[in-house]
C-alpha cells in the first residue's frame, strides 16, 4: 500500500517478499553470488526470461539497493551487475531456498538440467 510515497507493510516478511519475490528476482541474485555478470550473461542463465522482464527487475533489485549497475561509456555500451552489500545479506537466504528446491525436486522426481551445479 502506498501512504505518501513510502511504502507500509502489515508485516516484515511481505517486505521481503516484495524485494526478491519477483517471477526471475531470486534467480538473479543466485546468480550473482560471488560474480559480476553482464547484462548478456544473466540473460543467456536466464532464458526463459523476455528482456522486458529481465529489465524491470533488474531495475527493480537496483533500486531498492540489492544490486549495483555500473555503466562503461564505451560503444557497444557495456553493463554490469553485481551484488550490493545489503544484497549480499541475502545469500544465505537465496542458498537455502536453493537447497530446498534441490530436495523438494529429488523428493517429487522432477528433473532439472541445473540439479547437479545449482540454479
Amino acid at each position: 500500500m502506498m501512504v505518501k510515497n513510502k511504502l507500509e507493510y502489515n508485516c516484515p516478511l511481505e517486505a521481503t517478499m516484495r524485494i526478491i519475490g519477483g517471477k526471475y528476482k531470486g534467480i538473479i541474485i543466485g546468480h550473482l553470488i560471488n560474480k559480476t555478470l553482464r547484462y548478456s550473461e544473466l540473460q543467456k542463465m536466464i532464458p526463459q526470461s523476455t528482456p522486458k522482464m529481465l529489465i524491470q527487475q533488474l531495475k527493480e533489485l537496483e533500486a531498492d539497493k540489492i544490486i549495483t549497475r555500473k555503466l562503461y561509456p564505451i560503444v557497444p555500451p557495456k553493463t554490469e551487475y553485481s551484488l550490493s552489500e545489503r544484497g549480499k545479506t541475502l545469500i544465505p537466504i537465496i542458498l537455502e531456498l536453493n537447497n530446498w528446491g534441490i530436495k523438494y525436486l529429488q523428493e517429487e522426481n522432477i528433473p532439472c538440467a541445473y540439479l547437479n551445479n545449482n540454479c
